[in-house]
């Protein structure tokens, strides 16, 4: 087999594979984790090592390495067993909750305000984290696999800024949850943060660093992007929409209680992992031309180039 990541095309462009090329990586990928049972077998859907296969630009050695890795991890977490009480303290003040809205590309959407932090345990603040996710991947429409975070920074301050639990939130994003992140908009983020955010981006991957975009209610693009991004009449008012209702906590564990009892559904249904068909591509023959790295992170841009190359417009496009 002779995949080479690292060999870049004059346009410094990822070369586009055909859907049979990558029917075979994803088959060789499946060879190389081996056969899997129960929950298992659901997560590893052709579209989940898809994911993993593109967060590690195509290499079939890591990203069956990277699927071993996550797969041990549900196994000994179990982030699908995680329930409505079990973080209800922590979602009190809705420092993240996922929003009764979605996008006009209908991907979920995660509403994150760190200044409304009320948790010291950097483990609670995780497993939380991680039941948001789950929750948005259980609500993403069949033919939507990423979702987007709005980050309101109102009332933030240096008190609120954590790195272990930056540290860690990135580790369980990055290596758990590769490509699930469509667009962060952080939203009226303070001058202070900014060289924070500088200051993490060793922690992030260079895919994940450029879907972070900052945003500012004064700024006239930034007002365009979410024109073209929201419907404005759902969009809540701390982003430019008309919407005033604001968190309610009592409302929302309803909703999450009532969204509980669709997981064990959810983790029953019948998706078997399709079998490696006898007439797919050598490996031998496919040579991958990955992405350079994205321009660094940026001002929400309503230029038509950088629309596209933020992927702010197109959502399906990964940056």
């Amino acid at each position: 087999m002779s995949v080479d990541p690292k060999k870049t095309a004059s346009n410094g462009q990822e070369k586009m594979l055909t859907s049979q090329e990558q029917q075979a990586l994803i088959n060789e990928v499946r060879r190389l984790i081996g056969p899997q049972s129960g929950k298992a077998s659901i997560f590893s859907s052709d579209a989940c090592i898809s994911r993993y296969l593109r967060a590690r630009n195509w290499n079939v050695k890591k990203a069956a390495k990277m699927l071993k890795l996550t797969l041990k991890w549900r196994e000994e977490y179990k982030p699908e067993e995680i329930c409505w009480e079990d973080v209800a303290h922590e979602a009190e003040t809705g420092k993240i909750y996922r929003a009764d809205y979605i996008d006009k590309r209908g991907r979920t959407v995660l509403v994150m305000r760190p200044s409304r932090q009320n948790s010291k345990s950097t483990k609670g603040q995780i497993k939380y984290l991680v039941y948001c996710m789950e929750n948005a991947i259980l609500n993403l429409p069949p033919e939507q696999e990423q979702m987007v975070w709005l980050i309101d920074f109102q009332g933030f301050n240096m008190s609120h800024i954590s790195i272990k639990v930056t540290r860690e939130t990135a580790h369980v994003l990055q290596e758990h949850y590769p490509e699930r992140l469509g667009l962060a908009i952080l939203y009226n983020a303070p001058k202070f943060f900014e060289p924070f955010f500088t200051m993490v981006k060793p922690l992030l991957e260079p895919k994940t660093y450029n879907k972070v975009k900052f945003g500012y209610s004064d700024d006239e693009n930034t007002k365009k992007i979410m024109e073209d991004l929201f419907d404005f009449d759902h969009l809540e008012s701390a982003f430019g929409g008309n919407d005033d209702a604001g968190f309610d906590r009592n409302k929302y564990a309803e909703r999450m209680k009532e969204d509980d009892k669709k997981i064990p559904s959810f983790w029953t249904r019948e998706n078997s992992p399709s079998s490696v068909p006898n007439n797919a591509p050598s490996l031998d023959s496919i040579r991958l031309d990955t992405d350079s790295d994205a321009s660094d992170n940026e001002k929400i841009d309503s230029s038509p180039d950088t629309v596209m190359s933020t992927g702010i417009v197109n959502p399906d496009q990964n940056i």
